[in-house]
């Protein structure tokens, strides 16, 4: 049997009793999920693993598994944030809100 080295040993450990929570995008998005945990009081980590089959990597955010549920309201609560956000930023850009909106039409 192969040894293991002492960096994968300790990140091994440092993950034991983390789970997914979600996949991120992108390594800023990852960061903005950290982030947005860290402020709920729920300990956070990334966790890049290698390139798969599909040839991208995958970057998982990871929290203590007694805190999934939460964290997984959390992240749905700041998608649906940032989905209305969109929403209204494209009906400002199709030009639904030109200044007219507060007009009486007598």
């Amino acid at each position: 049997m192969g040894k293991r080295s002492k960096k994968a040993q300790k990140s091994q450990a440092k993950l034991e009793g983390f789970v997914v929570v979600a996949f991120a995008e992108d390594m800023e998005q990852a960061r903005e999920y950290k982030t947005i945990l860290e402020a709920n009081d729920i300990a956070a980590t990334i966790a890049e693993q290698d390139e798969h089959a599909i040839g991208s990597k995958e970057i998982a955010v990871m929290v203590p598994e007694e805190f999934l549920d939460e964290a997984h309201v959390i992240i749905e609560s700041q998608h649906a944030y940032d989905d209305f956000y969109d929403f209204a930023l494209d009906d400002e850009e199709d030009g639904d809100f030109e200044g007219n909106f507060f007009e009486d039409e007598y």
